[in-house]
């Protein structure tokens, strides 16, 4: 019998989550609630797949949250907020969050967002059997597709679900240059917009920080002016 996928959502409005639950169960999701930040991180273990996480909580709030769950999981974090400015969508990527979806929403567009999250985390981060052309090495910068890892100089480097899924993108097609428009579209799985290019840079400028020794003069992800990355 095949594994169904588990979801921790997390929101303080325990009619929402019971909303969200029916319609993941109806699509054969296994779900667990969190009615707050604390009770998210007690209930998150391997066997969490993603979690949506409310941003607007008392107590520990989901930025916070998203924070600690970062210290010891790269499982994907959906994020449910009524907040829609760009900073505030800026300050969840960078504290790890993986996509962003605005209250109100619909459930076709919950449904896709869930989909295309589980999907990355299975297919890009290796979580798929597949040992074939499993290892890719950048000369010193080392990612092993069958155990999800990424080593800089034999150290491993511990990336975000985002991070790690960009860097393989970009190191799978070794001098092929990505526009912010091409990641976007590639790892969002959804049409980009003018303001999403501040997520990528965001995500670029994070990853490098944590697999270059210069990340003003980056070795491995090249900034190509007024076009966009590559991996040389």
């Amino acid at each position: 019998m095949e594994k169904k996928n588990k979801i921790l959502v997390t929101d303080d409005n325990s009619e929402i989550r019971e909303v969200i639950k029916i319609l993941l169960q109806g699509e054969g999701y296994d779900v667990i609630e969190a009615g707050d930040g604390k009770e998210a991180i007690a209930l998150l273990d391997d066997s969490v797949d993603l979690i949506i996480l409310d941003i607007m909580m008392p107590g520990m709030d989901g930025f916070r949250c998203c924070a600690e769950i970062r210290k010891k999981s790269n499982v994907p974090i959906l994020f449910l907020t009524a907040k829609t400015e760009d900073s505030d969508k800026t300050m969840g990527f960078t504290l790890g969050g993986d996509d962003y979806l605005v209250k109100p929403f619909s459930y076709t567009e919950m449904l896709a967002r869930v989909k295309a999250l589980l999907r990355r985390y299975y297919v890009y981060q290796g979580k798929e059997k597949n040992d074939e052309n499993s290892i890719i090495d950048l000369g010193g910068l080392v990612i092993d597709r069958k155990l999800s890892s990424v080593t800089v100089d034999g150290k491993e480097v511990a990336l975000s679900d985002l991070e790690y899924n960009i860097l393989l993108l970009m190191a799978s097609h070794r001098k092929k240059i990505f526009s912010a428009q091409n990641l976007y579209e590639s790892l969002w799985n959804e049409p980009y917009y003018y303001t999403a290019n501040n997520t990528i840079m965001v995500h670029i400028r994070k990853l490098r920080t944590k697999i270059e020794k210069d990340p003003q003069n980056p070795k491995y992800i090249k900034t190509i002016w007024g076009r966009g990355y590559r991996i040389e």
